[in-house]
């Protein structure tokens, strides 16, 4: 049988949910979660901590087992937004170029993403330069993206909804 952990931080951008089971990572979220009957295990304390440490400017990498439920096609995906750098974003368009036709699907897997930040679906932008689409809300996606560039000083950058 499994069991089911959950932690909450507090952050600049809102309180977040950290869920994870005995191995895994499965959710970092902004949505409200029913947790009361969970308690925290060393895994989602140790996420808790990571987090925090990225919010304060002093992660870029995390390092912890993660695991979403998603078809093959998603976990390609989230695979390539792993390979965003930290501080960068890239537009959907070049971000689908080696399946063009697949861009829709690309926006929707990307949008299905539920662990937010580690995965980085934040750094994903349009093609005329606007933020676009995050469940997190425009705005939290403009505060993780400036937050990140002022980190790896690349300058502030003013982004346009």
């Amino acid at each position: 049988m499994e069991n089911y952990y959950a932690s909450i931080i507090e952050s600049p951008v809102g309180k977040m949910t950290i869920l994870a089971d005995d191995n895994f990572v499965y959710c970092i979220t902004f949505e409200e979660k029913n947790i009361e009957a969970l308690t925290e295990n060393e895994l989602t304390i140790r996420v808790a901590k990571q987090l925090e440490d990225y919010f304060n400017g002093e992660l870029k990498n995390f390092n912890f087992p993660i695991k979403q439920k998603g078809t093959e096609f998603q976990q390609e995906v989230w695979q390539n937004l792993l390979k965003i750098p930290y501080g960068e974003t890239i537009s959907y368009a070049k971000f689908s170029e080696h399946k063009p036709l697949a861009i829709r699907a690309i926006a929707a897997a990307n949008g299905k993403n539920n662990i937010a930040i580690v995965i980085p679906c934040h750094r994903v932008i349009g093609s005329n330069g606007k933020l676009v689409g995050y469940a997190g809300g425009l705005w939290r996606k403009q505060w993780l993206l400036q937050h990140e560039r002022e980190i790896a000083q690349k300058g502030q950058t003013t982004f346009k909804f």
